[in-house]
């Protein structure tokens, strides 16, 4: 794409996701709705680069976050026999982003940030990451219960979601598996009351 209509693309895409507006792609999802609160969620399997990161939450999140979106920007190469001419070039490829981004983990084993690939890609496809602490993982089909909600996503906002989506679970008798996952849709700049945030476990 043209230099100038991909910065004209961006700075668009960048003014719509203030009020909230995406244009990127969310992995595929069959829906139901448990409580007016929380919904159960199908997914198909998907693939995910992510990176763990150990240290203060915060700062471990956005060292992860900044490893990923080097991936995703062009900090990866691809092992492709190609025929020899002159001259060779070499250049580094784009992935698109994709929502949600999703961050679990906890300060003893670290903090886990995990970007979702889109569905064009497969493992075969997807360049290799430059960055080894950088991983391309498949994410197997799972079911999962998720609590929406707009606003502050700061850890206590997170916490208390999480609480209450606990025990939405156990009042319907379902069993949570694992830890709960937090994923964002909207990036900071986003108005608070036009985000997106979730809390999912899997059930």
């Amino acid at each position: 794409m043209n230099p100038i209509l991909k910065f004209a693309s961006q700075l668009g895409e960048s003014a719509l996701s203030i009020v909230g507006v995406r244009t990127v792609e969310e992995p595929h999802y069959i829906r139901r709705p448990l409580t007016d609160r929380v919904e159960i969620r199908q997914y198909g399997s998907r693939i995910a680069a992510e990176t763990t990161v150990t240290g203060e939450k915060q700062k471990a999140l956005n060292t992860g976050f900044r490893r990923l979106a080097g991936y995703i920007f062009g900090g990866n190469h691809r092992d492709t026999e190609i025929a020899m001419t002159a001259p060779v070039s070499q250049s580094k490829e784009e992935i698109a982003m994709t929502a949600p981004v999703s961050q679990a983990g906890n300060a003893d084993d670290g903090w886990t940030v995990r970007f979702f690939m889109p569905s064009k890609w497969s493992m075969e496809t997807l360049p290799q990451p430059d960055d080894e602490s950088v991983r391309l993982v498949t994410v197997p089909p799972q079911t999962v219960a998720v609590l929406s909600f707009t606003g502050d996503r700061s850890a206590a906002a997170v916490a208390a979601r999480s609480e209450e989506l606990r025990t939405t679970l156990q009042d319907n008798g379902i069993e949570a598996k694992g830890e709960i996952t937090a994923w964002f849709y909207d990036p900071p700049w986003t108005l608070p009351f036009r985000r997106r945030n979730e809390v999912v476990v899997s059930i």
